[in-house]
């Protein structure tokens, strides 16, 4: 009886021991199928592409301001003097052509040297915006207590996600010599794409104002002779990014 005692308890941490070594050796083989891969031969690259293309969207911003000695009186001076460029504009409005907003509008406290309010003053803009330039700028020189405060040029949406197709091709095409360049030049025949990532401007208009020097000066000519501001687009640059990593093969 005392021997089929110890014969079980031997059984039994038999057992045990073999079943921590089936786990541990389960353990081991889950780490060892979870190793992260090892990366070899590959290879950090970007590359760009750009376009360069005449700016096809004009912004002016038209303001008039007003200064009293009571807020309310101020505040519906200003509204006036909007409502009536809104009735000369709306009318000149069409489409991408031209196009007529309610810019900035408020009214704050002018304060004495003492610190306490000695009058009021505000100011509204109106934003004239379009392809057609010169039906901007004729609008814009017809509107009555109002002046051209800033204007700028820069890209529709329409002209530059036609131009970021193009820079996005060369881009792409530049990245994909230059990875075929680097697998040659270190000893290989070609190459694996791992991952990339292609970067562009967004298609939103960003006018950029680039005439504000000469806007004040444009702006009194226009308040004495009712003259357009001359206005005259340039040049900008879409730039598309393309950068990735490939594997050397």
């Amino acid at each position: 009886m005392q021997f089929h005692r110890k014969s079980a308890h031997f059984l039994r941490h038999s057992l045990v021991v073999g079943g921590l070594l089936a786990g541990a050796v389960t353990s081991v083989g889950t780490a060892y199928a979870q190793a992260p891969e090892v990366l070899r031969n590959v290879v950090q690259l970007s590359a760009s592409g750009q376009v360069e293309v005449s700016q096809d969207w004009l912004q002016m911003n038209l303001s008039a301001t007003r200064d009293g000695n009571d807020a309310a009186a101020v505040q519906k001076q200003l509204q006036q003097v909007v409502d009536a460029a809104m009735r000369s504009l709306k009318p000149q409005a069409s489409g991408q052509a031209m196009q007529v907003r309610s810019g900035s509008f408020g009214v704050y406290p002018r304060h004495g040297n003492d610190g306490k309010i000695k009058g009021w003053q505000g100011r509204a803009e109106m934003v004239v915006e379009g392809k057609d330039f010169a039906r901007i700028s004729e609008a814009a020189a017809q509107v009555k207590d109002m002046t051209v405060s800033s204007m700028g040029f820069g890209l529709s949406r329409e002209g530059r996600e036609k131009v970021q197709e193009q820079a996005q091709s060369q881009a792409i095409e530049s990245f994909k010599q230059r990875a075929s360049t680097l697998a040659k030049q270190f000893g290989f025949h070609s190459y694996t794409l791992r991952e990339v990532s292609v970067n562009s401007q967004d298609g939103f208009y960003a006018p950029r104002m680039q005439q504000r020097a000469n806007v004040a000066m444009a702006a009194t000519a226009k308040m004495e002779m009712a003259d357009p501001v001359p206005v005259e687009a340039g040049k900008e640059q879409v730039t598309v990014n393309v950068s990735g990593s490939v594997q050397l093969q």
